[in-house]
């Protein structure tokens, strides 16, 4: 036999032990064996991480955790499936992220990362789930709460999800914050943040690993970069979280700025809180990787300003072609019809008050047939007026795909937004059973093509105490993407906050390893 066929099918039947999916087989009747498409297998294992909440001591947050029934996590190596879902808190903070406070104006670096330490019973999980189906809810104070690093394993892995939902009744950062805790990555695209002085904007980093991570903030302005004072990275260590202020990154304040973070070692969960003077703070998730053609859902009936922030990060222009999915279809504002956005550069367009009390979802396309120019976006939008404003964002995000959830909902105040900006689709939305009680309820819907359904009522849950999970699945039809407004007024302000509804990447694709070895020779 030759040298070659030997090496190969010893590393062959190395890469079987190590990984336990590839498999040898007998030669089937003198051809290789065809290839098949990859099976999508649960997950065995989530991370998911939660950034510090608020630094307000008025502060109130709720925490959801929940993982859909219907799907199981293999155990490995025949042993029982152990399964454990837990959010514990991170190292402190190193730098307190209160947006009430002024931002530094001399360019001071970020904080010494080297001086994060967990405080005595952090190690203690603040939220835990038992069972997929039923979700688990816990509560935190003040302006204390750390960031939450977490993991889920075996039948709580497959499409975990965990949210929190903050409310500050007054101050420079009053509002309903929320955000679904985010898996670890190594790149985010931020558009709609800001550094202008009325604004105080932080990006939170937190490291899940056992090792350090490095990051790397790149700011872009209407006018291309911004320059900054960070030219070595942003190191966060193992196990910690790191509040950054983007105003002192930089000596340019700027009113809409793309925000691009990324690790030059390791992995982080990122995540940026915008505050505002007069309309409050919120959440601002990051938006879905660059496409040509991006679905921002979930524009509330009420909005009375809706902003449109775009950027190209390639080398190309775009010009986009401006639609509004509502309930009949899709309509062109009158006046943006187009948006140019040069290459390098940030682009804003005041949309007003566009959804002119209808619901819908913004829809960007390429302008041209065949010249799609991969862009990422985010929508600010804010309800009410004068000083009873409130603001939100609307990243863009990826379809639903096979399931996404939103785990913290409430008997009133939810609104679950469906978008088909392609062909007609239908859904089922199944409700969960309640943190405190209650028994899941399942609800059927068809979405028409090119146009959003505004689910102003979704299922609860019959007998509902507490709060509940929303589940979406795609039954049939063309892709589908979500949102889910929760809507909290308190003191005449329509205190609300929107969160998307990706695919919960609940399974993973696994090839088929089997090889014929009569194709080596001999």
């Amino acid at each position: 036999m030759k040298r070659t066929t030997i090496s190969l099918i010893a590393t062959t039947v190395a890469l079987a032990a190590v990984t336990g999916f590839a498999a040898l087989t007998a030669p089937d009747s003198g051809s290789a064996a065809e290839a098949k498409a990859p099976a999508r297998m649960p997950v065995e294992r989530s991370s998911l991480l939660c950034p510090a909440p608020s630094g307000s001591e008025l502060s109130e947050t709720a925490y959801t955790a929940f993982t859909p029934a219907g799907k199981t996590g293999a155990a490995k190596d025949g042993a029982a499936n152990e399964s454990k879902a837990e959010l514990k808190p991170s190292a402190a903070p190193l730098a307190a992220p209160d947006t009430e406070t002024e931002p530094k104006k001399d360019g001071a670096k970020a904080p010494d990362a080297a001086k994060g330490v967990k405080k005595p019973g952090q190690d203690k999980a603040l939220l835990a789930l038992k069972e997929p189906g039923k979700p688990a809810a816990a509560k935190a104070s003040g302006g204390e709460a750390p960031a939450l690093v977490g993991t889920a394993t075996g039948s709580l892995a497959p499409g975990w999800t965990a949210q929190q939902t903050t409310t500050v009744t007054a101050g420079g950062a009053r509002g309903l914050l929320g955000v679904s805790c985010t898996a670890p990555d190594t790149d985010f695209w931020f558009p709609g943040a800001s550094t202008a002085e009325a604004r105080q904007d932080y990006v939170h980093l937190t490291n899940p690993d056992a090792t350090p991570a490095v990051a790397d903030i790149e700011l872009y302005g209407k006018d291309g970069t911004l320059k900054t004072t960070l030219t070595e990275g942003i190191p966060v260590p193992a196990g910690s979280s790191v509040p950054v202020l983007l105003s002192t990154l930089t000596a340019d304040p700027a009113g809409d700025v793309t925000v691009h973070v990324t690790t030059r070692t390791g992995r982080v969960g990122a995540v940026v809180r915008a505050a505002d003077d007069k309309t409050g703070s919120d959440w601002l998730a990051a938006a879905a990787d660059p496409s040509g053609t991006v679905v921002l859902p979930g524009i509330p009936a009420d909005a009375t300003s809706v902003q449109l922030v775009a950027f190209a990060p390639g080398d190309d222009d775009a010009d986009l072609k401006v639609q509004l999915a509502g309930a009949t279809g899709r309509i062109t504002p009158a006046g943006h019809e187009t948006l140019h956005v040069k290459s390098g550069m940030t682009a804003a367009v005041d949309l007003r008050d566009v959804t002119k009390g209808e619901a819908g979802s913004l829809i960007l396309s390429p302008a041209q047939s065949g010249r799609a120019t991969p862009v990422v976006a985010a929508l600010r939008v804010v309800r009410g007026k004068g000083d009873k404003q409130e603001v939100a964002f609307i990243p863009a995000t990826v379809p639903v795909g096979e399931r996404a959830t939103a785990a913290d909902n409430r008997a009133k105040g939810s609104t679950l937004s469906l978008t088909a900006p392609g062909a007609a689709a239908q859904v089922k939305v199944i409700a969960s059973a309640g943190t405190e009680g209650g028994t899941q309820v399942v609800r059927t819907y068809t979405v028409k093509a090119g146009t959003t359904l505004a689910v102003t009522t979704p299922p609860v849950p019959a007998g509902l105490k507490g709060s509940y999970a929303l589940t979406v699945e795609t039954v049939s039809g063309g892709p589908v993407h979500a949102s889910r407004t929760l809507a909290l007024p308190q003191d005449g302000i329509p205190m609300f906050t929107v969160q998307t509804l990706p695919d919960d990447r609940g399974t993973v694709a696994v090839p088929e390893a089997e090889q014929d070895l009569s194709v080596l020779g001999d």
